[in-house]
């Protein structure tokens, strides 16, 4: 049995439950419209799951998947309050296990609170995943070269253009707002596509408008192999990479394949290393940071560039061995909800978003920021979780010498 039809089953057996008792709560209203409402939502919903679960995820067209994507949504945006107005009004029966009445209030509550959370989550659709939100960063990096004190990085992460389509705008946007920090420095950490390289192909003369004097950088993430698409033949599947790749150059992106730039200014240079995914199961692991930069031990000033926050997590924090001053990453889009420094991304990924050491405020502690991303995958919007633009300002700071 196919995974889609497991979920479609379930998602029927565990929701027909909640929409019987909705009808069974709207049945005692004097006015019959609401129960004849929920009879009929119950119904599209149900049509709605059903063609979405229909549609092929990793064999059918980009459009395809969008209209999947949007219809899961759609679903989702219906249940999920329905499910919050459920809690509640249940809630709201306690007091009848004493005897007592219902506390309607509670009920009350409940209807308010799904009625935000259905108007959040378009608002996130239709506006919020466009409103992009610059964090200036100052990183302090002990005997920082004095010609790269305050040197400024423009990093951005996960545009998933296929989201897109072929509408540029919002990705238009995106790279005046990062060519107006005039950063000397532009990193792209990875994620550009959903799942094969022609849906970058209408972004291209767009992204090829981003300018930093000491060079614009990328990565690939978990997206960008084509491992979310069936493929008829190995053959094709690396023709797909080979065009990628070849979209990045048509860009000006230096793509770093497990490579290391050196980037100089004056007499000095620092080391940008850019590995290949590496992260956590069940994402398949194509880096290899021993082949980025032989010895990562020495003693030059060292930034990375690794789309899975994991990494750092597993390899360079808290490694002696590891003298890697800051590292950048994306992949977890704060699972695109946010509320400040909340988030459900920090059930999955200790390090989610913004800012992290690993020891602490201390100057000699190893440093990773987490971008949150630009695009969206999955489900098409960003609650509190604006599309982010990092400019990361690098800072000198002396070592205390015996």
């Amino acid at each position: 049995m196919r995974a889609p039809l497991i979920i479609l089953l379930i998602l029927l057996v565990v929701n027909l439950p909640a929409d019987i008792y909705i009808y069974r709560r709207t049945r005692r209203c004097h006015n019959g419209f609401w129960k004849r409402l929920q009879a009929v939502t119950a119904v599209i919903c149900m049509a709605v799951l059903i063609v979405a679960m229909a549609l092929p995820a990793r064999s059918g067209s980009q459009q395809m998947l969008a209209a999947k994507m949007w219809t899961l949504f759609a679903y989702l945006s219906v249940y999920i309050p329905k499910y919050i107005g459920i809690i509640f009004d249940l809630l709201a029966n306690v007091p009848k296990l004493w005897h007592k009445r219902r506390f309607k209030p509670l009920t009350t509550a409940g209807i308010i609170l799904a009625s935000t959370a259905f108007c959040a989550m378009w608002w996130g659709a239709l506006i919020n995943r466009f409103n992009i939100n610059v964090n200036e960063v100052v990183i302090e990096i002990p005997d920082l070269p004095e010609e790269f004190n305050g040197m400024t990085i423009a990093q951005f992460s996960d545009l998933h253009t296929g989201t897109f389509g072929t509408d540029t705008a919002f990705v238009g946007r995106l790279v005046d707002r990062i060519n107006a920090l005039k950063p000397d420095c532009i990193a792209f950490t990875g994620d550009i596509v959903n799942r094969q390289a022609d849906e970058a192909i209408p972004f291209i003369q767009t992204l090829s408008r981003l300018h930093a004097r000491m060079g614009v950088y990328a990565i690939l993430g978990n997206h960008d192999y084509g491992d979310y698409r069936q493929w008829d033949s190995p053959a094709e599947k690396k023709a797909d990479s080979d065009l990628l790749r070849d979209e990045f150059a048509k860009m000006g992106i230096d793509l770093l394949l497990n490579e290391t730039r050196w980037l100089r200014n004056g007499n000095d240079s620092i080391a940008l290393i850019g590995v290949e995914n590496i992260g956590d199961p069940p994402f398949k692991i194509y880096g290899s940071l021993p082949m980025s930069y032989p010895d990562i031990s020495d003693g030059n000033i060292k930034i990375l560039l690794s789309h899975n926050p994991q990494h750092w997590v597993d390899s360079i924090a808290g490694n002696s061995h590891a003298n890697i001053h800051l590292t950048l990453s994306g992949h977890t889009h704060a699972m695109q909800m946010a509320a400040g420094r909340v988030s459900p991304a920090a059930w999955r990924y200790p390090t989610w978003g913004g800012l992290y050491t690993d020891s602490g405020n201390s100057p000699d502690s190893k440093k990773l920021y987490v971008n949150i991303g630009c695009g969206t995958v999955g489900l098409p919007m960003r609650v509190g979780a604006t599309p982010e633009i990092t400019l990361l300002k690098l800072q000198r700071t002396i070592k205390n010498r015996p």
